[in-house]
């Protein structure tokens, strides 16, 4: 049924990350229920909007990065394509950065 995905542990590691976020925004919503804030975004938002946000723009990095890869060897004279770790760790920086000051 899931052939046609190639699993690979960084896009394991995105997909659990995803969940336990969810698991964890769920369960900070029904301790502490959230209201709007205004930050860097240009509205208010709630907790759930800032993490929609963010997961958006985490999976355009993403996207981004594997589509750019053969560029990026180009660009910087690399011998391989540049490993999906760091637009990992870029995707969540900025997701974080989102969440707390978005």
């Amino acid at each position: 049924m899931l052939d046609w995905m190639v699993w690979t542990l960084p896009t394991a590691v995105f997909f659990i990350c995803v969940a336990l976020l969810l698991a964890g925004m769920t369960v900070w919503q029904l301790k502490s229920p959230t209201v709007p804030r205004k930050g860097f975004l240009p509205m208010a938002t709630t907790r759930g909007d800032r993490l929609f946000i963010g997961l958006l723009v985490a999976a355009y990095i993403n996207l981004g990065f594997l589509g750019l890869g053969e560029q990026f060897v180009d660009w910087f004279g690399l011998q391989d394509e540049p490993s999906v770790w760091i637009s990992f760790v870029l995707s969540m920086g900025v997701l974080v950065f989102i969440m707390r000051k978005g």
